[in-house]
């Protein structure tokens, strides 16, 4: 017996949770790695002509390090900024303003005065990330 086509359509119901929290994950673009990781290869002839060539081999692999574990992430809870070393947790309730500068890339002022660059976002994600900022209001 064929299954009823209202019953298929039913079933196909997908419910999206409203309760989850939304985040923002900003990395830099995945080329930087492939790029350096060119790179890399590029460089063992070199590397293999002498020791003292070996160095340049720590070029591209810091790069692509970089690119891997570099960006910002945005919750309601507030930022997380990640270089390659290291990372700042950064409560909303820290944030006084959010800008761009010239070059297109977005910075974050502090109550404190500080002014923190925020990785891999750009002036064109600012509306995205003030969204993240500003959850709605329950109710």
């Amino acid at each position: 017996m064929p299954a009823h086509r209202g019953a298929v359509a039913r079933e196909s119901i997908v419910r999206v949770s409203t309760d989850q929290p939304k985040r923002i994950r900003f990395r830099p673009h995945g080329a930087i790695a492939i790029a350096a990781l060119v790179a890399l290869i590029g460089a063992v002839p070199l590397a293999s002509a002498g020791w003292q060539y070996l160095p340049v081999l720590l070029v591209p692999v810091v790069i692509v390090a970089w690119a891997l574990r570099a960006g910002t992430d945005a919750g309601p809870e507030g930022l997380r900024v990640r270089a390659l070393i290291g990372q700042r947790r950064i409560p909303w309730s820290e944030v006084s303003e959010l800008g761009a500068d010239r070059r297109g890339r977005v910075l974050a002022r502090l109550t404190s005065g500080q002014v923190v660059p925020l990785t891999s976002v750009r002036d064109r994600d600012l509306p995205r990330l003030v969204e993240v900022s500003n959850p709605p209001s329950p109710g």
